[in-house]
């Protein structure tokens, strides 16, 4: 069923309708960016006009599938992502802690040991690196020690992949031209602040790609009823992958609603949200299922999760240079300046803009999806992880096309005359190679030398030398307890030491009471300490880390600075007998882990 209204079957609105469809297919694409326009009578008059206000009436169509120049630039672009993003991806950037945790959960969702390779605590919703498990099942099938981080960091690309085809799609759909489409898809795929992020295994990058395909869906051409429902439930996919995109929500409802069709919109709006409701509640009741949607003893709640996630300390205002907030914004910024800054300043321009300019009434969803995440970035207190910014992505890299169609359509056709002449015809043309060339002054230097270190450097030359020594150097892993962070777990679990309890995730030594009932003898009770720069940053707030870091010698150390990791030894440790005496190994029952 679709949401337009149906035409009434008669020769004459059979023969007017081919005649007005065929008249406007056959007009070019001009740098404007409109296509084809193929426009259709329902009640077998003259075709109605185009209208300024996108969403109302009659609409230009771009059908991705059957435009030949479409799918080649899109094609040609995807595998410039694809091979700039994976070049060098196991080395660059650094492995990070939060990559190591949704990849070892991912593992013990392929291990069938439950939702996590610790208690389950509600702290995200499992789909996300459920679906990693899904992205990750078949290599770690034929090479089961390739089940680490820098290895299926690979798995990323295919995310990648879909959501770069995805925006280019939005782009057309949202009427920008061919080439402002393949603008935003390189904006979005070439930034250096992209390749970084993108290479990383975060639950944010699955998120995105499940938003970009509702967006898609809820500008779909045909309007179909099913595409807006379709729409709502990739939504609520988009939010159980990844909380935080439930603000961008409302932007999605802006794009349902202005490319929706008047008659049937109620229906597409509610279906989608009814669509999206549904299958968000699917997560509180799995809660319910389990006994732990409410706080009780003995037990983990959703309800604790929420708290805890709400009540975290924040990260101070973005603004303030002696804050943590600053501080991710400036490595944000050190790798592109123009994609976030540019991007919210094309937002805030098109939201002033909506009533006079019809790309901004085109972008509309958009722009607010740009101005809502930048209000939640710019709260005082708020907490900004760094990869916060991978939400706002693909949405930055549409305004700033948008705002580039613009700017071409400005300068080539405004205030043009039929009769104006070749001299100012040219004269328009040198002015926008003359912006043109400026913005890739600025752009393409700093983009250059982003990339390069991207495809060159190897950060993670510390991370695998002391995996090695661990494999090797430690007489025998199975018996030997270690805190390590989770960038390096799952590499010391192929090396043989016991997951969970051999190898410890360090957080888990003094917050999972699992974990510190086979502890009695605090620091004592441990062997290793790999000391990452995770570990030594966060362990200040952990006292059993603390003194394990405290007691305990150096015997290997690899990289230099502060990006080092040593391998220290405790001293003083109980033997393996004493420890297995006091306290029992390879429990894995329920705890409250904050």
């Amino acid at each position: 069923m679709t949401s337009t209204l149906p035409s009434v079957t008669t020769e004459k609105t059979t023969a007017t309708t081919t005649a007005v469809a065929d008249t406007v297919t056959a007009v070019a694409d001009t740098v404007t960016g409109t296509g084809p326009r193929p426009v259709v009578p329902t009640d077998g008059g003259p075709a109605p006009r185009t209208p300024a206000v996108p969403g109302a009436g009659p609409r230009p169509v771009v059908r991705f599938r059957r435009s030949r120049s479409d799918l080649v630039l899109c094609g040609v672009l995807l595998v410039a992502i694809l091979l700039v993003q994976g070049w060098n991806i196991q080395h660059y950037p650094t492995l990070s802690d939060d990559e190591g945790t949704y990849l070892a959960q991912a593992w013990a969702v392929q291990e069938g040991k439950g939702l996590a390779h610790y208690t389950y605590w509600y702290d995200h919703p499992p789909l996300g690196w459920m679906q990693i498990a899904f992205l990750t099942w078949l290599p770690s099938l034929f090479s089961p020690e390739a089940m680490t981080v820098a290895p299926m960091r690979c798995a990323m690309l295919l995310v990648s992949a879909v959501s770069a085809v995805l925006l280019y799609v939005l782009a057309r759909r949202l009427w920008l031209p061919r080439w402002a489409a393949g603008l935003a898809m390189v904006l979005f795929g070439l930034s250096p602040l992209a390749v970084v992020l993108q290479r990383e295994i975060f639950l944010d990058n699955i998120a995105v790609m499940w938003i970009l395909l509702a967006f898609c869906l809820a500008a779909s051409p045909s309007r179909h009823l099913w595409h807006h429902f379709a729409a709502g439930l990739a939504a609520a996919i988009g939010v159980l992958t990844k909380e935080t995109m439930l603000v961008v929500l409302p932007a999605l409802l802006v794009t349902m609603w202005r490319h929706s069709h008047r008659d049937t919109r109620k229906f597409a709006v509610t279906g989608a949200v009814t669509a999206c409701v549904l299958t968000g509640l699917s997560y509180p009741l799995f809660a319910l299922l389990k006994g732990e949607l409410l706080p009780g003893g003995g037990h983990v709640s959703l309800w604790d999760g929420i708290t805890y996630q709400m009540s975290r300390p924040g990260s101070g205002f973005v603004l303030d240079p002696g804050s943590g907030s600053y501080g991710v914004l400036q490595s944000w910024l050190y790798y592109d300046r123009i994609l976030p800054l540019g991007g919210i300043a094309g937002a805030l321009l098109l939201v002033l803009t909506l009533r006079w300019s019809v790309t901004a009434r085109a972008l509309a969803g958009p722009a607010l999806a740009v101005v809502i995440l930048t209000a939640v970035a710019l709260r005082p207190s708020g907490y900004l992880p760094a990869m916060y910014v991978i939400q706002g992505l693909p949405f930055l890299a549409l305004v700033l096309a948008g705002g580039a169609a613009s700017v071409t359509h400005a300068v080539l056709r405004k205030g043009r005359r039929p009769e104006q002449s070749r001299t100012v015809t040219g004269l328009r043309w040198t002015a926008l190679a003359a912006l043109a060339a400026t913005a890739a002054v600025l752009v393409v230097p700093r983009w250059y030398d982003g990339n390069r270190t991207a495809l060159t450097a190897d950060a993670n030359a510390p991370y695998r030398a002391a995996a090695s020594w661990m494999a090797r150097e430690v007489p025998d892993p199975s018996r030997a307890r270690v805190l390590v962070d989770d960038a390096l777990w799952l590499d010391l679990v192929h090396a043989g030491y016991e997951p969970g309890l051999g190898a410890i995730w360090f957080y888990k030594a003094d917050l999972d009471p699992a974990v510190t009932r086979t502890m009695p003898g605090g620091w004592r009770d441990l062997d290793y300490v790999v000391a990452s720069p995770t570990v030594r940053r966060d362990a200040r707030d952990l006292p059993n880390v603390r003194d394990a870091l405290s007691r305990s010698t150096p015997v290997a150390s690899f990289g230099e600075g502060e990006d080092r990791i040593e391998i220290r030894r405790i001293d003083g440790t109980s033997t393996p007998d004493d420890r297995s005496s006091a306290a029992p190994r390879g429990t894995r029952t329920g705890g409250d882990e904050r």
